[in-house]
């Protein structure tokens, strides 16, 4: 099956189990309109694409392992939508679930998705019953204190913040994780993987903060400007869109030269490059220096 087909069926799943009777109709539907629709649904992509190159021998925790990491991805951009954070009024092209639904639906359903994920993880540990506290761990850091994405929000809460610190807690504590559940699903060393991650995140959060000063709204799918609007750290606005472009390009070329030494490894470097090339295509902001795409 398809990692896109395993994603979207272990989500549903996921969802399903939501739909108990007696269940509060309004929150159900507004944690579905968090979800579905998805995005591009790297971070799971990440957790599969990494369990096939090290044997996805089970294939039911890489799922789930895949599942609880978009669903505590969605729950973050639940939250970061709100009123208190970004304001933002759509997500995806369509109303933010508190704009759909409103703010007090909003808060409950990110914060219900939370909870699901870690249900997700719980009910697929069958098969390797000894691998779950390691990829909970792994997932539990990447979304707490003190280095995950909530850490990540709440550094626009401080006076001050260095932006790498910023981006990795945002962006790339996530990605880690996402790479190293997806070893410690299918048994394998999860420490090579973390560095890879991180780096993709950071390159992720680079293309975010350009797409935010040069792409519109209907093309993004949310609002743009939102970093100099809200005094963001930005690398745009802390190198200028050229220095921005040269970073996404470098930590690109970085990210492919990370890939652990596996037989799924050229793989992974052209799904690597096919991500960049989504994020910020070649031609779409004109010719610019910097280091190749791709990594042989």
């Amino acid at each position: 099956m398809p990692p896109s087909d395993r994603i979207e069926r272990a989500l549903r799943a996921s969802l399903d189990r939501c739909l108990a009777p007696g269940h509060p109709p309004r929150l159900a539907a507004a944690m579905q309109h968090a979800v579905f629709p998805g995005g591009a649904r790297v971070r799971p992509k990440l957790v599969l694409a990494v369990a096939y190159a090290c044997g996805d021998d089970d294939p039911a925790l890489a799922d789930a392992a895949a599942a609880a990491v978009e669903l505590l991805h969605c729950a973050s951009l639940v939250h970061d939508d709100l009123p208190c954070f970004d304001n933002a009024a759509t997500r995806r092209g369509l109303p933010s679930v508190h704009g759909a639904f409103g703010e007090r639906l909003a808060v409950l359903a990110g914060d219900a998705l939370i909870v699901l994920a870690f249900e997700c993880l719980g009910s697929a540990a069958g098969g390797h019953l000894q691998r779950l506290p390691g990829v909970l761990s792994t997932v539990c850091q990447g979304v707490g204190m003190p280095h995950g994405i909530s850490a990540g929000q709440s550094w626009e809460c401080e006076p001050q913040v260095v932006l790498s610190d910023y981006q990795q807690a945002k962006t790339g504590a996530l990605f880690a994780a996402a790479t190293m559940a997806g070893a410690q699903a299918a048994g394998a060393d999860p420490a090579p993987w973390r560095r890879l991650g991180q780096t993709l995140g950071q390159a992720y959060q680079v293309a975010d903060d350009i797409r935010d000063v040069l792409c519109d709204a209907q093309a993004l799918g949310k609002p743009v400007g939102q970093d100099l609007l809200l005094d963001r750290p930005s690398v745009a606005r802390a190198l200028g869109l050229e220095g921005a472009l040269a970073e996404f390009d470098r930590l690109v070329a970085a990210t492919q030269a990370c890939v652990p030494d596996c037989p799924g490894a050229k793989a992974f470097r052209s799904l690597i490059a096919l991500e960049a090339e989504r994020l910020l295509p070649v031609g779409l902001f004109g010719a610019r220096s910097g280091p190749a795409r791709v990594v042989a």
